[in-house]
C-alpha cells in the first residue's frame, strides 16, 4: 500500500477546535500526519468567555478514534511563552515539527470611527502576533534541524489571511489590517527560510464558520443533498497539499480557496505610471494627470475585484 502524503510528519494546527481549523486538523491526520490540536477554547468568536479544553480535546479524540495520532494543546498562541510551549509539545511528543498551520483568530467588528483601542489591539494581538509567535518558534526549530542535518529539512507554514485584506471590509479595519500583516509576515518568512527547505504560504479561505456567520448570512444555502461550496472541509485539502512534499516549490504564495476553486493571487502590479515633465511634480501637474485617470475608472473597484474572484451574493 502506498504511503500517505504526510506519513511520518507532525503538524500543529491552531484554532483547531472548531470550524476551519478543525477541518484542517482532520484532513492533515487523514493524510497521515500526527497532529497537535491547539485551541484556547473560548466560546465567543470575539474571544470572550472562559477558556476550555473541550474543543481541542474533542478534535484530538476524533482523530485518535479514526486511527490517527493527536494530542491537544489549550494555550493561547497570542502569548509568546504559550506559543513556545505549543511548539515544544509537538517536538517532545513526535520528535520534531514539520507543519505549522496558523488559523486561530477572533472578531471584534466595528466601523473605524467607532472602534475602541481595546478592540483594535485584541484582534491584532490574536491574529498577527499569534501568527508571529508560533512562526518564530517553529522557524528556530527548523533552522536548528537544518544546521544539524547539514541541509534542507521538511518545514511547511500555512497562514490564514482573508479577502477582507484583498478587497476591503468596511466594518473590520482591525481584522483587515491583521490579515494584510499576515501576508507580509508570510512573504518575509518565505524568503528567510527557503534556504532551510521551509516554505510559507497564505490562504484566503471562504468558509461558513462561527467566525463568518455574518459575512455569509446573505448567501444562498445549499439545498438538500447539494454540495455546500462554503463548507470548511473544501478548504482543508489545499492546506494538506501545501503541507506536503509535493508543494516544495510553492513558496511565498497567496491563494483564495473555497468549494471547487483555488485562485492564485499575483503580487501587486503597477496599474499606471506617470512621469513629471521636469525633475519633480507640482500640484497642478498631478491634478492634470491623476484626476482624469481616476475619473475614467469604475466607481467601486472593490466590487469589481470581488466579481473577478466569483464572490456573489445569493
Amino acid at each position: 500500500m502506498a504511503a500517505l502524503p504526510l506519513e511520518g510528519l507532525s503538524a500543529i494546527v491552531t484554532g483547531a477546535g472548531r470550524g476551519l481549523g478543525r477541518a484542517e486538523a482532520l484532513e492533515l491526520a487523514r493524510l497521515g500526519a500526527s497532529v497537535v490540536v491547539n485551541d484556547f477554547g473560548q466560546p465567543g468568536r470575539d474571544g470572550s468567555g472562559e477558556a476550555s479544553a473541550g474543543p481541542a480535546e474533542e478534535v484530538a479524540a476524533e482523530i485518535r478514534a479514526s486511527g490517527g495520532a493527536a494530542v491537544a494543546h489549550t494555550g493561547d498562541v497570542a502569548d509568546h511563552q504559550q506559543a513556545r510551549e505549543l511548539v515544544q509539545l509537538a517536538v517532545s511528543t513526535y520528535g520534531k515539527l514539520d507543519i505549522l498551520v496558523n488559523n486561530a483568530g477572533i472578531l471584534r467588528d466595528r466601523m473605524i470611527f467607532s472602534m475602541t483601542e481595546a478592540e483594535w489591539d485584541a484582534v491584532i494581538h490574536v491574529h498577527l502576533k499569534g501568527h508571529f509567535n508560533t512562526t518564530h518558534f517553529a522557524a528556530a526549530h527548523w533552522r536548528r534541524r537544518s544546521k544539524a542535518a547539514g541541509g534542507a529539512v521538511h518545514g511547511r507554514i500555512v497562514n490564514t489571511s482573508s479577502e477582507a485584506f484583498l478587497a476591503g471590509s468596511a466594518g473590520q479595519p482591525n481584522y483587515a489590517a491583521a490579515k494584510g500583516g499576515i501576508v507580509g509576515l508570510t512573504t518575509s518568512t518565505a524568503l528567510a527560510l527557503a534556504k532551510y527547505g521551509v516554505t510559507a504560504n497564505a490562504i484566503c479561505p471562504r468558509a461558513r464558520t462561527r467566525m463568518t456567520e455574518d459575512v455569509f448570512a446573505g448567501f444562498e444555502e445549499p439545498g438538500e443533498g447539494q454540495l455546500d461550496p462554503l463548507a470548511p472541509e473544501h478548504v482543508a485539502p489545499l492546506v494538506g497539499y501545501l503541507a506536503s512534499p509535493a508543494a516544495a516549490r510553492v513558496n511565498g504564495q497567496l491563494m483564495v480557496v473555497h468549494g471547487g476553486m483555488v485562485a492564485i493571487v499575483e503580487r501587486p502590479k503597477v496599474a499606471a505610471k506617470f512621469d513629471a515633465a521636469k525633475e519633480a511634480f507640482s500640484y497642478g501637474e498631478l491634478d492634470e494627470l491623476l484626476t482624469p485617470y481616476y475619473a475614467d475608472r469604475p466607481a467601486d473597484e472593490t466590487f469589481a475585484a470581488a466579481e473577478v474572484l466569483g464572490l456573489k451574493r445569493g
